[in-house]
């Protein structure tokens, strides 16, 4: 089994395209470019060191994790 990359907390600043990612902490840190997919896996990390699963869930780079965002019943 392949491990996981690890990365250091990065900030928008650290980017190195424009425009900068938002940083892992932003309300919109999902839309940071990917930086490793791993579909076969279920996870893709991005920019800013945030770790995104298939179910929704993430992995903040401070260790956070923030639970899969299932949507309601009545959503569907």
């Amino acid at each position: 089994m392949a491990a996981v990359p690890t990365t250091a907390p990065r900030t928008a600043g650290a980017c190195r395209h424009t425009p900068p990612c938002p940083g892992p902490d932003a309300s919109d840190r999902d839309s940071a470019r990917l930086t490793a997919h791993r579909p076969e896996q279920g996870w893709s990390l991005l920019c800013n060191g945030v770790l995104l699963f298939e179910d929704t869930g993430e992995l903040l780079p401070d260790g956070q994790i923030l639970a899969p965002q299932r949507g309601t019943a009545a959503a569907r």
